[in-house]
């Protein structure tokens, strides 16, 4: 299908599941089912008319039939998206962005850590990864705040049988909770996946991040070998608004997905 870079592309809404209780995930179809090209870690410009628009990564693998963005209520724009019903239209243009480099990754470990919203770009890396089978193995650490904040629990211990290593967490103890109690970047290491051969990626709050690199670190994780994606600061996906300038930086088009060794070289008031 045709790139909509400039002018956005109408699709329909055909099915809304409450991921969380902030949370939905929106599934969405073109006229005559044209399928969008994209890698995982991209992202589209999504708007719902008379309310604006803003930059949401895919969900779903480009290896998959269907197309579904993770949208948590926060804003106007979010909260105007989460009173639509299935049949409704919002508009997208897209794909922008780097995507990770899935195939300079091929034939290594991929441990990928994640908490709360920040899921959705490591799902669609994840299935991605098992789709097309060119990596060694494939580790999940996962947590949210409650059981309830959970995005697709269950879907997630499913993949285990599947040889995907999943390790959950919540932060506070709850009935009927089994696995870590803790934050994410304790539960990591716990884990202590081994940095031989692999590749780190993690999505999530900007404080967990920085201590899940802290955390990988100490693991012996090299700034090349971990990777994150960097979202906040985007608006126009185009370089063309300057907000997510950083030095000769634009974060929507040389981005969203950085290397931690790439960070480190931009300037400290990022």
């Amino acid at each position: 299908m045709t790139e909509y870079i400039y002018s956005p592309k109408p699709a329909k809404i055909k099915k809304i599941r409450q991921e969380a209780p902030d949370t939905k995930s929106f599934e969405l179809e073109f006229e005559g089912k044209e399928k969008l090209t994209y890698l995982p870690g991209q992202y589209l410009m999504l708007s719902v008319l008379g309310e604006g628009e803003f930059p949401v990564t895919f969900f779903t693998s480009p290896t998959e039939d269907r197309l579904e963005v993770c949208v948590k209520r926060m804003g106007k724009v979010t909260t105007a998206l989460h009173r639509l019903e299935p049949g409704e239209t919002v508009w997208v243009r897209g794909p922008y962005g780097n995507g990770f480099p899935v195939e300079e990754w091929s034939g290594k470990r991929l441990v990928l850590v994640g908490g709360g919203i920040g899921l959705p770009p490591l799902r669609s890396l994840l299935y991605y990864a098992l789709d097309r089978q060119k990596y060694k193995e494939i580790s999940l650490v996962y947590g949210a705040r409650s059981i309830a904040d959970l995005i697709r629990e269950e879907e997630l211990v499913k993949l285990r049988s599947r040889g995907v290593k999943v390790d959950l967490s919540i932060d506070k103890e709850e009935d009927g909770w089994n696995e870590f109690v803790g934050f994410v970047p304790d539960n990591l290491l716990r884990v202590s996946p081994s940095p031989e051969n692999s590749i780190a990626v993690t999505c999530g709050p900007p404080i967990m991040i920085k201590y899940v690199i802290q955390n990988l670190q100490k693991l012996g994780f090299e700034a090349g070998q971990i990777f994150m994606t960097l979202e906040m600061k985007m608006k126009c996906g185009l370089g063309k608004c300057g907000r997510c300038n950083i030095g000769g930086i634009y974060v929507c088009k040389d981005g969203p997905v950085f290397s931690y060794q790439r960070l480190k070289s931009l300037p400290p008031e990022f």
